[in-house]
């Protein structure tokens, strides 16, 4: 199963992060890239370059005839799909297998058992790991459940609820409802919003936890049966479910707990026969209870800051894997040492979180010790209105969470971008909070916080 030429599906900083991660290994490298990305750095970076489309991410990025036309015609011999775009579809990862290419992520036949949330759930459940009331919102035969059960059993798992999207997620598709009279009315807008993002109405209901911590756990896993964890991260400040701060260890987290959220997080992995890297993300109540939440099937944005604290470079390592390599490690080679803080910076109104595209007119990168630089910006780059906005992710490391706030603080207030409007000033704030200082916070901190 070995390979020599990657085909990177992606843009932006993932795109460079794997373009470093296989040239590091001796492996060549074709970006692909939209024609409002010519100028990028992962096209100047990587060996070969093709275009495969106008701007539309449906015409070039999420283009699958595209991407495999292109790894046709330059020879690659694998497929890396970073993160977002195409990284979670079945689909795609099923025609790289038919076309003889060796995707890096999982099977396909994994994706599809944690993809949609509901069975995802469902197969966890059978391994052990706990998981918080739902309601499906069908009956064991398929058929639809009337308004009156839907509501019964709302009733019986107890309000708040959520109603989530089974195909998808990053906020889309869910709805909180405090009250029975919301339902109906919250469901049916639902449906109709994860129809659009999904291209499924499908959707449930499950108990919402009031101010509750998230936490994941990142796994990897060899085919032959070998799956570790390498501990948590806390990303609990969110806003709108989308991350904007993550940090490891989780300031609430203890050793105890650790080791029982990475044994159901292994457990999981194991259930659906899961290879390569991935993320078993948990909810975390006030009483310590963590609850199943997903499993995302693809590297995670914020995987720096585990590999700061563990020494382990994930894409190297799921590289290896998808080469057929055994994991080298054990459970108890894994240590965490010291603390790591990541900032997503986005090319948004810090305030209003309105987009900012534009050009960069100047661009000064934070350096030293412990600081790392995820970023695809530079002086004079364009920033396309078309794509997500994350323009860079500022990394610390520190002997100890104090150390590591300061350490942000000051990276940040070194960090220059201007030209477009960042959230660099949002995330100074947060680094003086006292209570962000004290660990105390949870996934409703960031509303509460932007409003003050």
């Amino acid at each position: 199963m070995s390979f020599k030429k990657v085909l990177i599906a992606n843009r932006g900083e993932i795109a460079l992060r794997v373009n470093r991660a296989c040239h590091e290994m001796g492996l060549s490298t074709v970006a692909v890239h939209s024609t409002a990305d010519t100028n990028s750095l992962h096209v100047k970076f990587a060996d070969e370059s093709v275009c495969i489309g106008p701007p539309a991410p449906r015409e070039s990025y999420l283009n699958m005839h595209a991407l495999l036309s292109a790894a046709e015609v330059t020879g690659a011999d694998a497929v890396h799909p970073g993160y977002g775009f195409l990284s979670e579809n079945a689909q795609f990862a099923r025609a790289c297998e038919e076309m003889g290419l060796t995707f890096i992520g999982p099977s396909a036949d994994a994706i599809e058992s944690m993809g949609n949330k509901v069975r995802a759930k469902e197969t966890v459940a059978a391994a052990g790991v706990p998981l918080l009331p739902s309601v499906k919102l069908v009956d064991s035969s398929g058929k639809p459940l009337s308004e009156r059960d839907v509501k019964e059993r709302a009733k019986e798992i107890g309000y708040p609820v959520l109603i989530k999207a089974a195909a998808g997620g990053g906020g889309r598709g869910m709805k909180i409802v405090k009250e029975e009279s919301e339902l109906l009315r919250m469901l049916e807008v639902a449906r109709s919003e994860s129809k659009a993002a999904f291209g499924s109405d499908e959707v449930y209901i499950e108990k919402y936890l009031v101010e509750p911590r998230h936490i994941e756990i990142q796994v990897l896993a060899d085919k032959f049966g070998n799956t570790v964890h390498l501990g948590e991260r806390d990303c609990s400040l969110q806003r709108r479910h989308q991350k904007l701060l993550e940090e490891t260890p989780s300031p609430v987290m203890t050793q105890a707990l650790r080791d029982l959220m990475g044994q159901k997080a292994v457990a999981a992995a194991k259930a659906v026969n899961y290879h390569t890297v991935g993320t078993i993300e948990f909810l975390l109540d006030r009483e310590k209870k963590f609850y199943f939440l997903e499993m995302n099937t693809r590297i995670q944005v914020e995987h720096p800051i585990t590999e700061m604290v563990t020494g382990v470079d994930l894409l190297r390592e799921q590289i290896r894997m998808a080469q057929g390599e055994r994991l080298l490690l054990t459970q108890k080679d894994i240590q965490m040492s010291g603390h790591s803080i990541e900032c997503r910076i986005t090319a948004e109104d810090p305030v209003t979180f309105a987009p900012s595209p534009g050009r960069i007119s100047s661009f000064h990168a934070p350096m030293g010790y412990g600081v790392r630089l995820e970023s695809a910006a530079y002086s004079d780059y364009f920033v396309p209105p078309y794509y997500d906005s994350l323009l860079s992710k500022l990394i610390v490391w520190d002997e100890n969470r104090d150390l590591a706030i300061r350490k942000m603080s000051q990276a940040l207030n070194e960090f220059v971008i201007q030209g477009v409007k960042t959230t660099i000033p949002l995330h100074q704030r947060i680094m003086e909070d006292e209570d962000f200082i004290k660990g105390v916070y949870d996934t409703s901190t960031l509303q509460n916080f932007a409003k003050a």
